[in-house]
């Protein structure tokens, strides 16, 4: 019998129906034995446990459904419910939230000795007492009609409930008891609040309304008539709180936001606990028979979750237990006997162990390549920082370039207009010599002129002719007949001026387009240190391996006969590289490259043949140690050497750092063996050559070349 009714219940369950174990606290006493044992402990008398009639739906989990047996947990209020009525109710204020709900009546009898404190703690307010029921006391012995509690609706049982929780003054719900915010005649809490002239709020809807429908304009809560319709005014204040006791309001709702139980009835409760077994969610108080009755107690629960029918096998409606692992699907207890058959199963939990090991791993290979991207990204922002640095750089040189052209084409066409007025200037000159000379002339004989004419109108005899003969003739002048004054011919003149122009540019271009090289060859830059291993006796060389100069001794040289060299401790064989050796003040070097292999005894011929790419000085003359010897001449003695190998390529430059110039270059090279630098610092020759070779740092921050 026993197990008929378990299975009733697992049923009822099943189906989502109230049970008795479910709709009241486990408290209160149930059977004859619990009551029994309750007045042993207590000394408490069946017949002090009163009535209380509800003739209202229930949707308080806390209610049931029918007449019948129900204990209120903390209160210790025994409420039985039956059909009876009571005396005159107590009138509620207007501004308490359940006031003109539908809710029937409720009569509740106290146990007497469990009963204390104040209805004012209840957020409850009537006509006796409307301002304070701090002082009001409970706990003395009332019979039946001393303690009714008339006109509850649902809410105020709710706030009964909630008064027995510790308050939460920061909770915003609570605001709902306040009457302050709620309209007397729509009963809600306030929308566009506006006051009336004697102090009251109301909705604006609510009280426009109130007044379209009435002759009278009254006050609906103090009744004070007014004379003609007052103008609303809008309730700031009231409204400020109201917005933001709404929003806190949602805020609170979003947060309390969860599962619900499947078995409340009305506003539903969140639930606690899932039951995979009744594919149900129950709160605390419709969960008591899973933790109290032994059959419920084997189901398995877990934390709330919604869609709780995906736990369980659609065909066969069991809950998912076993993992197929041939299939790769979750399967129920049913499923391996009929439609898995022979295949592979695990326990759900071990299942999920196993992924939840390998989602770890998952998860921080996924982390792993988060970081890698992160690291990416940090280092794609690095280089278009580098690129952005280049671009301006680059921005400045050929702003410094083009600005270097323009000036040059300015001074070109300077250049021009100061030749051709030079040229139009000495012939004005010339023109006004020649106009002065012919003006003294015209002077001269105007003169001339005049005493002929005077001596002919004289009637002096002798006169005349004593001054005939020096008159006779015109003075001596200057034959212009071949003295030509010709327009300047400008034939030429501007072609002239462009080629030159042209050539000047084509200079300055050459001289940007090397300086753009050595600044890409600079890049290029390795660390070279001198190896003493290498070097000839006769020579000095720093404690840095940096510098190396001639010492003035006559030596045998046993490792190199005919030079006094050194080579560079590092070694190439692939690549690009680059250094720097200052020869200031020098009179003999070389410098260059050779193979590992090259001959270092003997008289031989220094060419690429015999693993030589050198550039030498001997005095003033400048070579290039190819096949034949170049010699080379610089406008200047260059002060500081630069010197650049792509041995990919097979090419060997050299060129003057200062100018940026590009002395010469070995191209077509064929390198088999690793190249080392060398270093020739040439004889002492008396003082004269005792400066030092000196391996440079590159600087990167080159001056103009224009």
């Amino acid at each position: 019998m026993a197990e008929d009714m378990v299975l009733e219940e697992r049923e009822n369950c099943r189906n989502g129906r109230l049970l008795d174990a479910e709709l009241k606290p486990r408290i209160g006493p149930d059977t004859a034995e619990e009551r029994l044992k309750i007045k042993e402990e207590t000394g408490a008398d069946e017949r002090d446990w009163k009535t209380v009639v509800v003739q209202e739906e229930p949707t308080c989990p806390s209610i049931k459904e029918e007449e019948e047996e129900v204990y209120i947990n903390d209160t210790g209020v025994s409420v039985k419910f039956e059909g009876e009525e009571d005396e005159e109710k107590p009138q509620f204020s207007p501004f308490h939230q359940g006031y003109g709900e539908e809710n029937g009546e409720v009569e509740r009898e106290l146990k007497p000795e469990r009963i204390s404190g104040s209805f004012g703690s209840l957020g409850l307010r009537t006509e006796d007492d409307p301002e304070d029921f701090s002082e009001v006391d409970c706990s003395s012995d009332t019979d039946e009609s001393e303690g009714d509690w008339k006109d509850l609706s649902e809410s105020s049982l709710i706030a009964m409930k909630n008064e027995a929780a510790p308050s939460d003054t920061k909770d915003p719900r609570r605001l709902n008891m306040n009457n302050d915010f709620l309209c007397a005649i729509c009963l809600e809490v306030f929308t566009d609040p506006v006051s009336t002239p004697c102090g009251h709020n109301f909705c604006k809807t609510c009280i426009s309304t109130h007044w379209d429908n009435n002759v009278l304009f009254k006050c609906p809560l103090c009744n004070e008539a007014f004379n003609t319709r007052p103008q609303l005014k809008v309730n700031t204040m009231v409204s400020e709180m109201i917005a933001q006791f709404r929003c806190r309001e949602r805020q609170v709702s979003r947060k309390s936001r969860g599962v619900l139980c499947d078995t409340c009835t009305g506003n539903k409760a969140n639930a606690v606990k899932s039951c995979l077994v009744c594919v149900a969610s129950y709160c605390e108080t419709h969960l008591e028979p899973h933790l109290t009755a032994p059959p419920l107690r084997k189901h398995q629960l877990i934390e709330p979750m919604g869609n709780l029918e995906d736990r369980v096998c659609e065909k066969h409606q069991k809950p998912l237990e076993l993992f197929c692992k041939t299939d790769q699907t979750c399967v129920c207890l049913v499923c391996p006997v009929l439609d898995h058959k022979d295949h592979e199963f695990v326990p759900l939990k071990e299942e999920f162990e196993g992924r939840k090991v390998e989602l770890k791993t998952a998860g921080a290979d996924v982390q792993k390549m988060i970081q890698e991207r992160r690291v990416k990204i940090e280092e794609v922002k690095h280089l278009m920082k580098v690129s952005q640095d280049k671009a301006g750089r680059e921005i400045a040189e050929g702003v410094q370039f083009f600005t270097a052209l323009k000036e040059s084409v300015d001074r070109g066409l300077d250049k021009f207009v100061k030749r051709v007025e030079d040229k139009q200037t000495a012939a004005e000159k010339q023109a006004e010599d020649v106009i002065r000379e012919l003006e003294q002339e015209i002077s001269e004989l105007e003169k001339r002129s005049t005493e002929v004419e005077k001596l002919a109108l004289s009637e002096d005899h002798p006169h005349l002719l004593q001054n005939y003969p020096s008159l006779k003739e015109a003075p001596p002048t200057k034959d212009w007949t071949k003295v030509r004054v010709c327009p300047l011919l400008y034939d030429k003149t501007v072609v002239k001026a462009v080629d030159h122009l042209e050539e000047t540019l084509r200079q300055q271009m050459k001289t940007f387009k090397e300086a753009v090289e050595l600044k890409k060859v600079r890049e290029f830059e390795v660390e070279v240190t001198l190896d003493p291993d290498t070097a000839t006796p006769n020579l000095i060389l720093s404690d840095d391996g940096k510098q190396v100069r001639h010492g003035d001794k006559k030596k045998i040289l046993d490792i190199f006969d005919m030079c006094a060299c050194v080579l560079g401790k590092e070694s190439f064989s692939s690549g690009r590289f680059y250094f720097e050796v200052q020869v200031k003040d020098k009179t003999q070097w070389d410098l260059g490259v050779v193979r590992k292999s090259f001959n270092r005894k003997g008289k031989i011929n220094r060419s690429p043949y015999h693993g030589y790419w050198l550039l030498v000085l001997r005095n003033t003359e400048y070579k290039a140690y190819s096949d034949p010897r170049v010699s080379l001449r610089l406008p200047s003695p260059p002060e500081k050497i630069g010197v650049f190998v792509d041995y990919d390529k097979g090419v060997v430059s050299f060129y003057d750092v200062n100018t940026a110039a590009l002395i010469y270059s070995f191209t077509g090279c064929s390198f088999t063996e690793k190249l080392h630098p060398y270093f020739g610092t040439g004889t002492n020759d008396g003082g004269k050559n005792s400066a030092p070779l000196i391996i440079c740092p590159v600087y990167q921050n080159m001056r103009s070349f224009f």
